[in-house]
């Protein structure tokens, strides 16, 4: 397991400031969050909640060579761009099971970058105590090569107006940004209002606790629709919306694949739900889910599937955030 030290500090969802003084704004990319270590040249592979998934990703352990072998800890995104050059999570399941060495020729297919957004540690230095500022002057010195296969530093936008980067960003079909304090230190394992995500659609894990067939031939061998629930402040599972959307086909047979053996009689919520039809499930698997609209004690409004979170866990998932 990787050091609680090394924990990612997460954005707390709200809107941007009005101008871009003080802070640097990001670009929110569509991956996997990861924390990697290169000590001794080898490189380990983190995810959010702390599994090893340095076997899943081999590519990245070019990452050494790319940073000249010295001693640091990266924040940052696992990715694997689509054939217009963006971040595309949809792809990167392909990349899944997790905790597995993929095919070569996967790695061919599919392959993978991490972008670094933030250095935690360099050549047995901690610089979590240090300004965000300092910290990403030296993530942007950190690379010994020109460019990297495997490693990329994304741009930090420093007195631009965050909201001229979010309308841009939603014209290029890119997840959202992030607003981030120059002054900020970096909290391990904490979520902080330093930093300030702002989606160009708001996105939530939810744990999968139902799904329907899909209609027409194959409907008995794939998803139609998913139904969602997080736990409230009680620790309650809460059912709160329904998921049709954004799957592909081979998606919805994947779906199938994973929930069809978790089927149970009865329902895992606590609230009510009337629902001809529904096949309730284990609460196991966790998914991102895209949304419009969110009130506590209603429905998501406007839903669509992004992609399954293998590596959360479903205790954890709380019911969303609002802005």
């Amino acid at each position: 397991m990787r050091d609680p030290a090394y924990a990612p500090m997460l954005a707390t969802l709200g809107t941007p400031p009005s101008t871009g003084a003080g802070v640097a704004t990001e670009v929110k990319l569509d991956g996997q969050r990861a924390t990697v270590i290169v000590a001794d040249g080898e490189v380990t592979v983190f995810s959010r909640n702390g599994a090893d998934v340095t076997r899943t990703f081999p590519e990245l352990s070019g990452i050494a060579a790319a940073v000249g072998g010295r001693q640091v800890v990266l924040d940052g995104e696992i990715v694997a761009l689509d054939t217009e050059g963006r971040p595309s999570f949809t792809r990167l399941q392909r990349r899944w099971p997790q905790q597995r060495r993929p095919r070569p020729e996967l790695v061919r297919e599919v392959p993978v970058r991490f972008c670094a957004f933030d250095l935690l540690v360099t050549q047995g230095r901690t610089l979590t105590e240090q300004p965000y500022g300092r910290r990403r002057e030296l993530l942007d010195d950190l690379m010994v090569v020109e460019k990297s296969r495997v490693l990329t530093v994304p741009r930090a936008m420093v007195d631009v107006a965050p909201a001229d980067v979010l309308e841009a960003a939603a014209s290029h079909a890119v997840e959202g940004i992030v607003v981030k304090r120059l002054d900020s230190p970096y909290r391990a394992g904490e979520r902080s209002p330093f930093w300030i995500k702002i989606p160009v659609r708001a996105t939530t894990e939810l744990i999968i606790v139902a799904y329907w067939c899909a209609g027409g031939p194959g409907g008995r061998t794939a998803v139609g629709s998913l139904l969602m629930a997080g736990h409230n402040e009680a620790g309650d599972l809460v059912a709160i919306g329904q998921v049709g959307t954004g799957f592909s086909a081979a998606m919805r047979r994947h779906l199938y694949a994973q929930l069809q053996p978790t089927r149970r009689s009865t329902s895992p919520v606590a609230n009510r739900i009337e629902a001809p039809g529904v096949r309730w499930v284990e609460p196991r698997h966790v998914a991102e889910i895209a949304y419009r609209e969110y009130i506590p004690g209603r429905w998501l409004r406007h839903t669509s599937f992004k992609g399954l979170r293998e590596s959360a866990d479903p205790a954890r998932i709380q019911l969303p955030e609002c802005a």
